[in-house]
């Protein structure tokens, strides 16, 4: 049980830092910047070129 700790800690650690990191990086990457547009987009899709 203990022996599993040692593996299953660092692992996860691993893993929450590399969210934050990816995380940090969409937001100031611009991800989240122009959320609206694409929320809009399906409502003003034209439909009448078919």
């Amino acid at each position: 049980m203990v022996d599993a700790l040692f593996l299953l800690l660092p692992i996860s650690l691993l893993f929450v830092v590399g969210i934050g990191v990816a995380f940090w990086w969409a937001i100031f990457a611009g991800q989240f910047d122009d959320t609206q547009d694409a929320a809009n987009a399906i409502l003003d899709d034209d439909d009448s070129s078919f």
